[in-house]
Parts: structure tokens; C-alpha cells; sequence
């Protein structure tokens, strides 16, 4: 083995290592903010798609799209579904023409969040610096980039 594939194989060359940690840390930062409002943060990512649905509603706005959208699988989505709809935040109903299509909608009191959700984020976003902003916008598109070919190679 040559020095460089061993170096290759070191934890912090590991661009995926990068990706995970950094991941990490960015829910952390998130934490103090979605406990307030009493979600997780794979809640509050489901959260944030309705809330986009509400302002400019899909074709379809059901637990696949919604799946689709968040790249998760509905084995993974339906437990946060009936925590969300438990937490009186979502309302599930089945499709009267095939009730295997479970259509989602904001609850009122989930509608409402989102109002509370804007001060804390922007408190976010005060925490870091302009020029960091800029930066982590760039590497936002990066990162879009990124996973655009990963998903057009199937990886």
C-alpha cells in the first residue's frame, strides 16, 4: 500500500466523514431552537415542506410527493407523520379514489408555527457573520451540485 492510498483511507480525507459531521453540527445548532417549538429536526424538515406546500401547493400533496421531496421512504415519513398529526400539526386523510394515497395538510395550529419559526431562525442567521453567509450560500449550490450527480449516477 502506497502512502497515498493509505492517506486516502484517513478519517478526515473522507469527504463523506465531512458531509456527516458537518450535518451533525448544524442539527445541534438547530436544537435549542426546535426543542422550544417541541420538534425534531426530521420534523421540522417535514414542517418546512408544508409550509412551502401551503404557500404554493403541488399538484398532489400526498405522502409520496412529500417522500419524494425529502428523499425519504414512506416506512421512515409515516412515524413523523403521526407524531406531527399527535402533536395536533398535520392532518393525514386518505384519498376517497385509492386509499392506499395518503393526502397531507397543515393543522391550523401547524399553519401557526411557521409564524414562530421566523424569529428563531433569523436568530440563526445573526450568529453568523455576512461573509459567512455568502460563503455558506456558495456552498449550499456546491452541495446541490454534488447531489444532483450522486443521484444521476444512482449513488
Amino acid at each position: 500500500m502506497t502512502a497515498f492510498d493509505s492517506a486516502g483511507l484517513q478519517l478526515d480525507n473522507q469527504l463523506c466523514f465531512k458531509l456527516y459531521a458537518a450535518s451533525r453540527a448544524v442539527i445541534r445548532a438547530y436544537k435549542p431552537m426546535l426543542d422550544g417549538l417541541g420538534l425534531t429536526y426530521p420534523q421540522y424538515l417535514v414542517m418546512l415542506v408544508l409550509w412551502e406546500w401551503q404557500a404554493q401547493p403541488p399538484a398532489q400533496p400526498t405522502l409520496k410527493a412529500l417522500g419524494q421531496r425529502l428523499q425519504l421512504d414512506s416506512g421512515t415519513l409515516t412515524p413523523l407523520l403521526k407524531r406531527l398529526e399527535s402533536l395536533g400539526l398535520v392532518l393525514r386523510r386518505r384519498a376517497a379514489l385509492d386509499e392506499r394515497e395518503v393526502h397531507l395538510a397543515l393543522s391550523e395550529h401547524g399553519a401557526a408555527l411557521h409564524a414562530q419559526v421566523m424569529p428563531l431562525k433569523a436568530q440563526l442567521i445573526c450568529q453568523i457573520e455576512e461573509a459567512e453567509l455568502v460563503e455558506l450560500e456558495g456552498l449550499r449550490q456546491r452541495l446541490d451540485r454534488l447531489l444532483a450527480r450522486l443521484d444521476a449516477s444512482g449513488g
